[in-house]
């Protein structure tokens, strides 16, 4: 029982039990009356969120897109932020990291299944690297509005992200690695594979807010 009682134990199950929690799909389903898991990609994140009910209700979508992106980006944060205050190691923060986006990822109320992990990877790491993610989130900003597709969009802005730590912080503070950075930057590229299968297919979608199109 002493392995339940480690203060670094609980935050892991924590983190990856409030990772998984999917906001898209609860949104959608009792907001929208949208089931996203059985439309569009499938994925619970915001994207699908406003890509399924936009035909519905533009308006309800842009809304609950936008909540499931500030919500998934969220849920991190507020573990890490808790964390803090509890005193837990730098080690044990950046574990929490991961097990954020594991959580989101592959969620354990969706039999393992989820999201691509990029809301739920850029609130851990904003927390982490506010620089390096507020370079990304630039480069997401730009790439939304002229490459104009979602799964695009997120690859780049997480190459930047990860391009960008190795510059500012070549040695990360007291872990001294890259690792953690570089294990969500792998689980996202992972989830994000019938996305570039889709890209080199001509598939990839791009959805359309306000009359013009974007991610």
């Amino acid at each position: 029982m002493d392995f339940l009682t480690n203060i670094n134990i609980q935050f892991y199950f924590l983190a990856y039990f409030v990772g998984g929690i999917p906001f898209g799909l609860l949104l959608g389903k009792y907001i929208g009356g949208v089931d996203i898991k059985q439309s569009g990609s499938g994925s619970i994140g915001a994207t699908n969120v406003l890509r399924v009910l936009k035909e519905k209700n533009s308006d309800l979508a842009k809304k609950l897109g936008a909540t499931t992106l500030f919500l998934d980006a969220v849920k991190g944060i507020i573990v890490l932020a808790i964390a803090t205050m509890a005193g837990v190691s730098e080690e044990t923060k950046w574990a929490i990291v991961v097990l954020v986006v594991i959580g989101h990822c592959f969620s354990p109320y969706l039999k393992f299944e989820g999201g691509k992990g990029v809301a739920a990877g850029a609130g851990v790491m904003l927390y982490m690297l506010p620089t390096e993610t507020i370079i990304a989130i630039i480069v997401w900003v730009i790439c939304i509005k002229t490459v104009k597709i979602s799964s695009v969009s997120s690859l780049l802005a997480l190459t930047s992200l990860v391009i960008a730590s190795f510059i500012i912080h070549p040695n990360i503070p007291v872990i001294h690695t890259h690792a953690p950075i570089l294990i969500v930057f792998f689980i996202i590229v992972y989830k994000h594979i019938p996305n570039i299968i889709g890209l080199f297919q001509g598939t990839e979608k791009k959805i359309k807010v306000n009359n013009e199109t974007a991610a």
